[in-house]
């Protein structure tokens, strides 16, 4: 072995394989890190004392810590009435979408359909537009059908954004599965909407858990919408709720952080929930039959 290769397989006296570890493990902790430190921050000044948060130098550990903000914004705030609202919206575009975006889906990936990745483009095309572009129109079409402070306004659009790309991805899903199940199926005398929920559904129950979920954090998030079609705290979702926090003189940041935690908590355990469908749905398909 030359003094090249002998150097090669050696560095600092360790075998290359153990930089490898080393360096995947770094690389993977920095990662956790990147994506952590703002729930971590967050989680930290939620559980500070005011004078802490506004003091010069700022505090990494809640030291003394307070649960003063999370009390605040559910006592004061009445931030439960925005959760609920929230989940109410949120559920109920996830199923629209599901239960509509699978339809469609199966129609255009398991049926003989004339032009069917013309009309993906163009429900692809749809999603495309500017919602800044859009939002007016759509507040003054709302108005007039006296649906402005109502959870129907907002499920409404949501799931028309949403659509799109619940179709495409359940789309590729289906059109993954080889047709002889189908055929099969028929043989024994099912139909259409008989192969959907028996067979291609339970079959493709990765990819619908992983673009329900996608569906419902977007819904969950989603701020302009809710901001322009909502005004009382009957119907308002999280994001408006945590945004009608700041007034004209002061920003509360701990009831802000406390907030933004107990509304991640949530997304947290749903992903923890679902971990493995939503795995093997991100790689359900990688490997072609």
């Amino acid at each position: 072995m030359t003094p090249l290769s002998a150097m090669r397989g050696r560095l600092l006296g360790l075998p290359v394989w153990v930089w490898r570890g080393v360096l995947l493990h770094a690389g993977a902790l920095f990662i956790v890190a990147w994506s952590a430190g703002p729930f971590l921050w967050q989680l930290s000044t939620s559980l500070q004392e005011d004078k802490a948060l506004v003091a010069e130098t700022p505090s990494w550990l809640p030291i003394p810590a307070t649960l003063v903000h999370f009390v605040n914004i559910f006592t004061v705030k009445q931030f439960q009435l925005y959760l609920l609202n929230s989940v109410i919206v949120a559920g109920a575009t996830t199923l629209f979408c599901l239960v509509l975006g699978a339809l469609a889906a199966f129609a255009l990936a398991r049926l003989d359909i004339k032009g069917r990745f013309g009309i993906l483009g163009l429900i692809l095309s749809i999603s495309m537009f500017p919602q800044i572009a859009i939002v007016a129109p759509l507040y003054l079409l709302a108005a007039s059908m006296e649906l402005l402070d109502t959870y129907t306004v907002l499920v409404v659009v949501y799931v028309a954004l949403g659509l799109p790309l619940v179709i495409w991805v359940l789309f590729g899903y289906f059109h993954s599965i080889p047709r002889e199940i189908d055929d099969a199926a028929r043989m024994d005398g099912a139909g259409p909407l008989t192969i959907l929920f028996r067979v291609t559904l339970p079959m493709s129950l990765p990819g619908v858990v992983t673009t329900g979920l996608l569906g419902f954090i977007a819904a969950w998030n989603e701020f302009m919408f809710a901001l322009a079609f909502t005004s009382d705290i009957a119907t308002q979702t999280v994001p408006v709720g945590i945004a009608n926090f700041t007034n004209l003189y002061y920003v509360p940041w701990g009831d802000i952080a406390a907030a933004s935690v107990v509304v991640t908590v949530p997304l947290v355990l749903l992903v923890l929930a679902f971990q493995r469908h939503i795995i093997a749905g991100l790689t359900q398909g990688a490997v072609k039959e």
